[in-house]
């Protein structure tokens, strides 16, 4: 078994050896410079993680893994553009548009989402690219009651907008491992917590969205519920869950 790190860096090698399309030509530029700009892994770490657990080799579920870290990727580009948040800066650099365009920006956002399905459409069965379609397709209806609708329920838009990728991160890999429909319920049952997790350790660390709403030791306290049943559900696997629930841990009690 892999650590999350060790996993995090296979990742990044995959990426970085990832071929694009030969038809985007120079738009392929600012596609490899969303993806350079880098990030935990969290979601591929964790579909993986799955892989591993479930006794399949690394590489049957990498094309999944890799599908669902360009889509966040795609989300996180069109989300810094200006008819969003206009951020010019992520992760300590130039946001994707503002390095070479509001245009090329949109477009960088639209391959990475190509791509991703590009990747899903290596496997025989369906089931990996419908799991990717529908989590894509909660987190822009996330995104749009997040930005676009007044007032609208914080724990939904959380489910969508942030829930939707890490749950696909969990069932991506299921199909990707062969494991039949019958044998996923506790599986998805833990994927359902662990977007919640994370979005709640993220408004403590930002002081936003549940923090406002709740109040910092409400949110601390929904937080580490939100663990407590993720890890309840893990125990319900028949598997070897040991570096999930590390990655768990690592989400109750991360700092960045």
């Amino acid at each position: 078994m892999h650590s999350p790190e060790e996993l995090k860096a296979l990742v990044d090698d995959a990426l970085d050896a990832l071929e694009l399309w030969p038809e985007l030509h120079g738009q392929a530029e600012s596609v490899r410079y969303s993806l350079e700009v880098g990030g935990k892994r969290v979601r591929p770490v964790i579909s993986l993680a799955v892989g591993e657990a479930l006794g399949v080799p690394l590489q049957q579920v990498m094309p999944a893994a890799l599908a669902i870290e360009l889509v966040h990727t795609f989300s996180l580009v069109h989300d810094d553009l200006p008819a969003m948040d206009d951020d010019e800066e992520r992760r300590g650099h130039p946001s994707t548009w503002r390095k070479f365009g509001e245009g090329v920006g949109v477009l960088a956002g639209d391959a990475l989402a190509a791509e991703a399905f590009r990747l899903t459409a290596r496997y025989e069965r369906s089931d990996v690219t419908r799991e990717l379609a529908q989590a894509t397709l909660g987190m822009i209806g996330g995104q749009y009651l997040d930005t676009m609708v007044e007032g609208e329920d914080l724990a939904l838009v959380h489910r969508l907008k942030t829930g939707r990728l890490f749950f696909a991160s969990v069932t991506m890999a299921l199909w990707a491992a062969g494991l039949p429909e019958a044998e996923q319920g506790p599986w998805r049952d833990f994927a359902e917590e662990l977007g919640l997790l994370f979005q709640i350790v993220d408004d403590i660390l930002d002081e936003d969205g549940y923090v406002r709403e709740h109040g910092l030791d409400h949110a601390r306290r929904l937080a580490d519920e939100a663990a407590d049943r993720a890890r309840a559900r893990l125990s319900e696997v028949d598997a070897d869950t040991a570096v999930l629930r590390e990655i768990v841990d690592s989400l109750a009690v991360r700092t960045a």
